[in-house]
Formats: structure tokens, sequence, C-alpha cells
């Protein structure tokens, strides 16, 4: 039996942070309404983080709010109310990059742990061992740090580590980009992020534009970005290297994604921890790691510094899109018919698959489809609206389905 790491899951709204939890994240991360690096992403109100707190709290998970912009003259104004008023709600703990605002958090609002950003750049055990003595009491590394490093940092700091284990990287070093700043006017590191990493760029000569060329050769335009990053089956190395927290990336992304990958890590911690000796990795759960994915994957920098190979350029891989469909509110077993929540346009005839905690999942086609006066529809083709379909097994309040995307419905006769 090994000790279990904390399974960290991203919380863009209070939809995500439930599901997340549902999902099996023992922790979630979410932003406030100041001082965050995700000033586009769903943050929460003071009354929204009361909400969230409750829930993960009756059932045991944690709330931490990342607070981890690099602030300018005037933007830490305010910080010492924000985080007291953080502290009163019950978040668990305050994810932080700026000295400024750490010795503010550590001065003016005692009792709230803080925790160092990413964005710190922390890659040594010696710097680990610094913001410990600070008084924080965990490191979020930096992206770049290797396995034999995190092994070395837990060997001479007591201070708890945290890694981030899925999701998307960034081109700069520990994601302090300067280049949004230059071209779009939106600075990375105060929360406006344009992703100009991830543009398309063609090649310039003497004045020549190559891209006709390079479309002459159906070659793809060039792209600065990475691939992202997946330790799904490297789980068994992180957990015996003494990482105590599993980072999730993804406070944009879609409930599809964060109940995706929450479904699947949790499963492969549970299964290593509980009996470590005779784990086998099983092949479907990163079948279903890639039905959430949007790029390539890699293991970043965890075994090595990372080749063009792990990098976005050139014909990207064919990977299967799947579209979150409807969310299950109801079900009722002497009928088998489930209430759904519609997210995307499904119809009769099309083969979809229900997913729910615990890695339970099966597919099926839709036969049926009524609105809620029991009226047999065709489509569900409005957006939110509350249908019941008949499912061909028990499904559970807050199941997903999605749909691969592409793929015609079939004529039912």
């Amino acid at each position: 039996m090994k000790q279990r790491p904390e399974l960290l899951a991203p919380a863009g709204n209070l939809e995500k942070l439930k599901m997340a939890i549902h999902y099996g994240a023992d922790a979630v991360y979410i932003g406030g309404q100041q001082f965050g690096l995700r000033s586009r992403a769903g943050n929460f109100s003071y009354d929204e983080m009361r909400e969230g707190v409750a829930f993960a709290h009756a059932r045991s998970a944690k709330v931490y709010v990342a607070a981890n912009m690099v602030t300018h003259e005037g933007d830490i104004e305010g910080a010492g109310d924000f985080f007291r008023t953080l502290r009163d709600i019950g978040i668990d703990a305050v994810i932080v990059s700026d000295p400024a605002m750490i010795e503010t958090c550590l001065s003016e609002a005692e009792g709230l742990p803080v925790h160092l950003s990413t964005q710190a750049s922390a890659t040594n055990y010696e710097t680990l061992r610094f913001w410990k003595e600070e008084g924080l009491e965990r490191v979020v590394l930096a992206r770049e740090v290797s396995m034999d490093e995190i092994v070395q940092m837990k060997q001479e700091v007591d201070v708890e580590i945290e890694t981030f284990v899925h999701g998307a990287m960034c081109i700069s070093y520990s994601g302090r980009c300067t280049l949004s700043n230059h071209m779009t006017l939106r600075d990375a590191n105060r929360g406006g992020c344009a992703q100009s990493c991830r543009w398309k760029y063609g090649f310039f000569e003497e004045g020549d534009l190559l891209t006709e060329e390079m479309e002459a050769r159906d070659e793809e335009p060039f792209s600065m970005s990475s691939v992202d990053l997946s330790m799904v089956r490297h789980i068994p190395d992180l957990v015996d290297a003494g990482v105590d927290s599993l980072k999730v990336e993804g406070r944009m992304k879609s409930i599809h994604y964060v109940a995706t990958v929450c479904n699947v890590y949790r499963q492969v911690i549970d299964a290593y921890c509980e009996d470590p000796e005779n784990f086998e990795f099983d092949p479907a759960w990163e079948e279903e790691i890639w039905k959430a994915a949007q790029r390539e994957l890699a293991s970043g920098f965890y075994y090595g510094i990372p080749t063009e190979k792990e990098q976005l350029f050139g014909k990207p891989r064919s990977i299967p899109q799947y579209a979150f469909a409807a969310r299950v509110i109801s079900y009722d077993e002497a009928s088998g018919m489930a209430t759904l929540e519609q997210r995307n346009l499904f119809s009769i005839g099309e083969e979809v698959e229900f997913f729910g905690p615990g890695f339970v999942r099966f597919s099926q086609v839709i036969e049926t489809i009524e609105d809620v006066d029991g009226q047999p529809l065709q489509s569900a083709n409005q957006a939110m609206m509350t249908i019941r379909v008949k499912v061909d097994e028990p499904v559970a309040t807050d199941f997903i389905m999605r749909k691969r995307k592409g793929v015609p419905a079939r004529i039912l006769v």
C-alpha cells in the first residue's frame, strides 16, 4: 500500500468544481476576481467561493485559489483584504508567485496557507528550502524539472511538492511569457495571455513569402507551441518519488475534459497505491484520455529535454474528437428513461457513449428522444434543453453523454 498523492483538478466555475470532485478530485484550484492569471476564465465571486467550499468540504475535498499574477505598481492594492476574505470563507490555500503578494498574505491573513506557484520557477532543493523557511507549506514545481530532480528535492527538503501531470504546456519557461504582451498588448503574466505561441506563422526570407511553397508541399505553417503533457502511464514513478499533489491543467477547458481526466487519473492512482506489487496499466485508461485530448501528448521534461517531436509543427496526428452532448439530470429505473440537459446537438440514430465516476461507461445508439411532455423529437437541437432518452444501462445524476464528432447518424427502420 502506498500513500496516495492528492489529485488536484482545475475548476473554471462552480459546475466544473462540482464535477471535478464528483469524478474523483481530492482538491480543486479556482480563480478569484482579482490577482489571477486567467482573466478570461469563469472566475469566482466570494459567494460562489462559499458555495464551492461548502460543497467540497462536505465531500472531504479542498479548494485552493490561484492569485499568481506578477504584480506591477498598484496591482497589489487590496490584496490584504482579499486574502483575509479567502481565509474567512474557508479557502484551504492560495497559490502565489510574487514575493510581495506572498509577504502580504503571510503577514495580513495569518492562518491562510500559501503554496508557491509554478510561475516562480522552483527548480532546485535550495529554492524549496528557502520558501519553506519563509513559511510556505507547498511548492508547485517549475514544469522544466525532471523526475530525478524531484527525487533529490524530496530527499533534501521536507516540504510538500506539487507537479503538473496533465494538460497544456507553455513554450515559455514556467509560463513567464512576454510574447503575448509584445504582439497584442495583453500581458500573460497579469492574466491576459493571447496564446500567441499557438498561432500559425509563415516563413520569410529575402522578402519572399515561403508559405506558398509550404502549401505546395502540403506542409503546415510553423508554430512555436508544445504538445500537451500526459503522465497517465507514469503515475508509479511520481508516487515513488514522493510527489504530494498531482495537478491537472485546464481551468478554461470543458466539463467533459475535467470529468474524463479526473476519472482516469483517479483509477490509476488508486490502482497503484492499493497494490503496487501487482499493478498493471490498463490500456483502456489511455484510450479514455485520448477522448479528451486536443493535441498530441508527451511526458514533458520528466525524462529528458523535449525535442522537436514534442513541438507542434508539420502534419498533426488525427485525434478523434468527442463532443460533450448532454449531462444526466435524473434516471427512472422503472422506465429506463434518463432525463438529460442538452449541451450539443444529437439526433436519433447517433451512437453515443455514457460515462460516470468509477470508470463506468457504455455505448449505445439513440433510438428515442422525448421532450419533457413526452412528445417525440428527431433531435435535441436547442441549447440546454431538457429532454428524455431511453438508455441501455442504468445511469445516475451527473453522468455525461458524449458523441464522436463527424460520425453520421444511422437511419433507424
